[in-house]
């Protein structure tokens, strides 16, 4: 089975030490980050299907975060997670394609849940991208042709 790779963002060490030690007793591998930065780092090192985000962090805050991952990363699925909630910053974050949006402390098998859920997502889409692929890659080369044809004249 494949495993689930999630990294968790948050500025509070505290926090970071508790809630990976949680989750990966649930049977993911678990990377932290405690900043923005630092989680753009570790997601062009190691493969993350699942983010889980703070959105009131100093510096490179979650929102600014997120779109970062957005743009560079757009199938990791990131939830975003903060202890300031606000219905604006929610609905902010949801417009942008955040998976979801819980506020802390968030109940550990809520979270669970919500990454579960999350993870079910990145592999429906990379599936969809991988028999897409597949198709494409199956198609003759006059077909292929006739297609870029097509798109010229559009």
């Amino acid at each position: 089975m494949e495993t689930l790779y999630v990294l968790l963002v948050d500025d509070e060490p505290r926090y970071l030490e508790t809630t990976s030690r949680l989750l990966a007793r649930k049977g993911c591998s678990v990377a932290t980050a405690a900043s923005g930065v630092e989680a753009l780092t570790q997601l062009s090192k190691e493969p993350v299907h699942v983010v889980v985000l703070d959105v009131k962090m100093p510096g490179m805050d979650g929102h600014e975060t997120f779109r970062a991952i957005r743009k560079t990363y757009p199938l990791v699925e990131v939830i975003l997670l903060t202890g300031h909630g606000t219905v604006d910053s929610a609905v902010a974050g949801l417009k942008a394609g955040a998976f979801d949006y819980l506020v802390k402390p968030a109940d550990i098998d809520l979270l669970w849940g919500k990454v579960s859920e999350a993870w079910d997502s990145y592999r429906r889409h990379a599936e969809k991208i991988r028999l897409a692929m597949l198709e494409r890659s199956m198609q003759s080369p006059r077909d292929i042709m006739k297609q870029k044809g097509s798109d010229i004249d559009a």
